[in-house]
């Protein structure tokens, strides 16, 4: 289905001027937005209001959301015992003439800062216990839910069929990756999506079904620079990260480092080799 759809063209909205977006945003949300707190992402940006609160907005080609719809901040707001930002209200369009769809949300302003300035860390950032405590018992109560959406990592839709191509060519080896279960995931859970030292998950537009691990594994690789963080992780969620299906996804994780597109300059690239190794011996036992 999506194969049909146009594609919209590549945008960095940390380049590209983007008044008119925030004024159109600030008109329909009845807000003003703080241009001296705005953070510009690749496909996202996000800025303080003059009432206290944060807006999210996001800019997605149509091939990107055929399958998922376009409301996953708001459709996040239902779960249960997940500690995340309130969500109050949201608006959503399409870019006239162009298959690309823009969605704002208005949210509850979370008082501490991401843990990392991007997706990985490079530094132990000293997480109190009542930190590792509530991102325990949140992603458990994760699991727990229910939900028709699937999960788009990186915006694609995670199939059985993407994990097995995936994995049968950075890691051949692997005869059998199957996916035994699947739970709601947050699907993007890096270092810049987590706040600390107060915990709080952001970011919910991809969230939905996933393989059991997803998660765990993607907190857990993109810690790999920092041996004592990724250790605390794998101590805190070892029921996931040591299943079958959780160390598929920690090699699935683990491709996108290892595989052709290697950067051989990647603090994660000599961590991530030695846990692939481990891991596929451990597979194929």
């Amino acid at each position: 289905m999506t194969g049909s759809l146009p594609v919209a063209a590549q945008v960095d909205l940390r380049r590209q001027r983007a008044e008119d977006v925030l004024e159109r945003v600030e008109k329909a949300l009845h807000v003003r937005l703080d241009r001296q707190s705005l953070v510009r992402k690749r496909r996202s940006l996000g800025g303080r209001t003059e009432r206290g609160t944060w807006v999210r907005i996001e800019r997605r080609g149509f091939e990107r959301i055929a399958m998922q719809g376009w409301n996953g901040t708001e459709a996040a707001a239902v779960l249960q015992g997940v500690v995340m930002p309130e969500w109050y209200q949201g608006v959503a369009w399409r870019q006239p003439g162009e298959p690309v769809m823009w969605r704002a949300d208005e949210l509850e302003l979370i008082a501490s800062p991401p843990v990392g300035k991007g997706a990985l860390v490079l530094e132990d950032p000293g997480l109190p216990d009542a930190w590792w405590e509530t991102l325990t018992s949140s992603l458990d109560a994760l699991a727990a839910q229910q939900t028709p959406r699937i999960a788009t990592p990186d915006t694609v839709t995670i199939t059985q069929e993407q994990v097995t191509q995936t994995l049968a060519e950075i890691f051949p080896s692997i005869a059998d990756t199957r996916i035994e279960q699947w739970a709601p995931a947050h699907a993007d859970l890096t270092w810049a999506n987590v706040m600390g030292p107060e915990f709080s998950i952001i970011d919910w537009e991809d969230w939905g079904m996933a393989p059991r691990g997803l998660d765990a594994a993607t907190l857990w690789g993109n810690a790999l620079a920092v041996p004592t963080l990724a250790d605390r992780v794998h101590q805190e969620r070892r029921a996931d990260l040591e299943s079958r299906d959780g160390k598929l996804m920690s090699l699935f994780f683990l491709s996108k480092i290892v595989g052709p597109q290697a950067y051989e300059e990647d603090p994660l690239l000599a961590p991530a080799r030695k846990e692939a190794e481990r891991l596929v011996a451990e597979l194929e036992l």
